[in-house]
């Protein structure tokens, strides 16, 4: 009885001991986001406070060396080449985490979820130099120059697919069984188990997956960089080059002085802006996921 009290006890020091490490971890992370914050407001305060926002849509162009700034064609490429990896990536991410839980064996899905692991985990530049040595040809036989605005959706197709398919392969993983169990008693064919069933149950799983794949999307710099072509403009078709925000930062911060390293410091504020937007949105879906629940 008595090492029991003892153990006990231990146990309850033990808890205490793990939940201030956790605490502390989440204030040193919150710090780090809080001082990111600030550092980009700091350095871009110059550029805020001599520019007037309307000035970053509307000067002539990005010409920073003529006191040119303006971001818009930047935006656009960001948000067209996100939006359209998107298009691209969501039903063949779902459709790979469908094919996972309820179509392929047990020994095919894990070898394929395997090979998905295996493709998140590549790090961005060698996607970038098989873009440039690969895709980038081979668009290039089918409309000059190649480099363009395609390259990039299908380049962060590739690069958002694994986050999309793991996310909605835990959250279909996570509908309880019994939700299933009820569907077959009722009679439901497979699929109209899944599209009646699975897929509604596990729909905030799925779509805060999509929600972190367009963040990764938004801020992904370096395969972009090597396969979008670099011109700031704003596309008139899916083979014009164009530029990123991302990009933007990347290949003019090294040299960039004055006003201009100020205006870069602010496509970084607009970069964290958009990702904090996102994160709001995930965290809307969250909190109104057992309204969601209820109502259908």
């Amino acid at each position: 009885m008595i090492w029991s009290k003892r153990n006990i006890l231990f146990l309850s020091v033990t808890d205490k001991l793990v939940l201030i490490v956790l605490r502390l971890g989440a204030v040193i992370a919150a710090l780090v986001m809080l001082l990111i914050l600030i550092f980009l407001l700091t350095e871009s305060w110059p550029a805020l406070i001599q520019i007037t926002p309307m000035r970053f849509l509307t000067d002539a162009s990005w010409h920073p060396l003529e006191s040119a700034y303006n971001l818009a064609p930047m935006f656009s490429g960001t948000l067209l080449a996100s939006v359209g990896a998107l298009l691209l990536a969501i039903p063949l991410g779902l459709a790979s985490a469908l094919f996972i839980v309820f179509y392929a064996s047990v020994r095919i899905a894990t070898f394929y979820k395997r090979l998905i692991e295996l493709l998140a985990g590549i790090p961005s530049v060698v996607f970038g130099f098989w873009g440039l040595t690969t895709l980038v040809p081979l668009i290039t036989q089918l409309h000059p120059p190649g480099a363009s605005l395609l390259a990039a959706i299908l380049m962060l197709t590739l690069m958002i697919l694994p986050t999309i398919t793991l996310t909605t392969f835990s959250a279909l993983q996570a509908v309880p069984d019994e939700f299933l169990y009820g569907a077959t008693a009722l009679g439901l064919s497979r699929w109209g188990m899944i599209y009646g069933v699975a897929l509604p149950a596990a729909r905030i799983g799925i779509v805060s997956g999509i929600i972190l794949a367009a963040a990764r999307a938004i801020g992904e710099t370096m395969a972009v960089l090597m396969v979008a072509g670099n011109v700031v403009q704003h596309p008139a078709g899916l083979f014009d080059p164009i530029r990123t925000l991302a990009a933007n930062i990347a290949l003019e911060m090294a040299y960039a002085m004055g006003d201009h390293r100020a205006v870069l410091f602010v496509t970084g504020l607009l970069l964290i802006l958009l990702v904090i937007i996102l994160a709001v949105m995930a965290d809307w879906l969250r909190k109104n996921s057992h309204d969601w629940s209820a109502s259908s």
